[in-house]
């Protein structure tokens, strides 16, 4: 066994001193000694097939627990089955991202002074909804969206309460690539639920709504965003409240190009 210090063997897989020491954490690449007295690790050459291994996954984007499960598999057909999954994957992630390159390129074309959304002003009364709060973030939001759906669900069936509308999500909180936030996922109802730890019932607020339909995915709303903030701002009206979306048809029913997506903004009634 020929062991080099942490430092050589660093630049020898081209593995940060600190990516070496958090793969030791996570038990992916532990070093062959560690001294009992000053700490400093120790690896014996053979590790550096290994230490590729973990740099190649890494830099795919292969989370940490799923590569140390590939690589201590002492079956090849379940390592095999992991890499495809995440292969599969990545093949999803770059089809969204060549979608939102698409989407970029259709936004820099527009031509200015085309209203591409059509505005509208409700009078919208209140609603009752049985509600979920969540702090997320921009790379969690579409599972926590789907757990809150789910304890929703779940409590509406221990008390035989039947959605009364089409659900919901409430933005208190401005959500982005660097900052997290809280979302409220709520489902109307027609009679009060009791709820438990995780929902509640409340009234949701009614009022004056500047409001539009995105028609298309998800990921493509921030026009819609963009075309009512600036409607607003243009008639001299106040926001009043957090914006809403209310998903008009169900994403396991329709292709993502043929979702609907009403937003509403509530603003007060009088132009400030």
């Amino acid at each position: 066994m020929t062991l080099v210090p942490i430092g050589r063997f660093s630049q020898m897989t081209r593995l940060s001193v600190k990516a070496l020491r958090l793969y030791d954490e996570k038990g992916l690449l532990t070093p062959s000694r560690v001294d009992p007295t000053s700490g400093y690790r120790y690896y014996d050459l053979g590790q550096a097939n290994r230490a590729e291994a973990v740099r190649i996954l890494r830099s795919v984007e292969m989370p940490l627990d799923e590569i140390r499960a590939v690589l201590d598999a002492d079956n090849p057909e379940l390592a095999h089955k992991q890499l495809v999954a995440h292969h599969e994957r990545l093949t999803e992630r770059l089809a969204a991202d060549v979608r939102m390159l698409e989407y970029l390129e259709m936004l820099m074309k527009r031509k200015e002074g085309i209203m591409p959304y059509a505005i509208e002003l409700e009078d919208v009364a209140p609603r009752l909804v049985a509600a979920a709060r969540l702090h997320t973030n921009l790379r969690q939001i579409g599972e926590d969206i789907g757990t809150g759906f789910g304890l929703i669900i779940q409590a509406l069936g221990r008390e035989s309460i039947a959605p009364a509308g089409p659900p919901l999500i409430v933005y208190p909180d401005m959500i982005d690539n660097e900052t997290d936030g809280d979302i409220e996922v709520c489902m109307p109802v027609d009679r009060a639920i009791s709820g438990d730890s995780n929902v509640y019932g409340r009234e949701l607020e009614g009022g004056t709504m500047v409001t539009t339909v995105h028609h298309g995915r998800y990921q493509e709303i921030g026009l819609a965003y963009h075309t009512l903030t600036g409607w607003i701002s243009e008639h001299s009206h106040e926001i009043a409240g957090p914006p809403r979306e209310i998903y008009l048809n169900d994403p396991q029913m329709v292709p993502p190009e043929d979702l609907l997506t009403r937003i509403e903004f509530p603003i007060c009634s009088e132009p400030g």
